[in-house]
């Protein structure tokens, strides 16, 4: 495996993500942002922010997956939710979970959140983007 992710002492340990990732591998991927679209292009779970994070780490999943690698190999995770709010984190942290359990894997590598005023669709409530390091 080419990164490792470790929660350094002198951090806060948090259950979402881990604080550092260490990247042993020789090809750098780097996933444009995804948002809920489907394979035809169509937006998945209009105005349900659960199902639209859902259907983005499903993507970077997918593009990943072409590139000969998988969430294990993903050394950052940047994630754009437009107008975000605390209470919007619960939603986030389902469309994360189910996404995981579908994809047999607990993405938590180094992550960025982000709250913006709009995305490229008004539709769209999420965008993530990431870097893996692969092998």
């Amino acid at each position: 495996m080419a990164i490792t992710l470790v929660n350094p002492a002198g951090l806060p340990e948090t259950e979402v993500y881990r604080q550092v990732s260490v990247a042993s591998g020789t090809r750098l991927v780097f996933i444009a942002g995804q948002v809920a679209w489907d394979a035809d292009g169509t937006t998945v779970g209009e105005g349900d922010l659960a199902a639209q994070v859902e259907q983005c780490y499903l993507n970077v999943g997918t593009a990943l997956a072409a590139a000969g690698g998988s969430f294990d190999d993903v050394a950052k995770l940047t994630v754009y939710v437009v107008d975000w709010a605390p209470e919007k984190m619960s939603a986030l942290l389902e469309g994360i979970s189910r996404a995981a359990a579908k994809l047999g894997t607990t993405p938590v590598p180094p992550a960025t959140l982000l709250g913006v005023a709009a995305l490229d669709v008004p539709d769209h409530l999420v965008e993530v983007e990431a870097t893996a390091v692969i092998d």
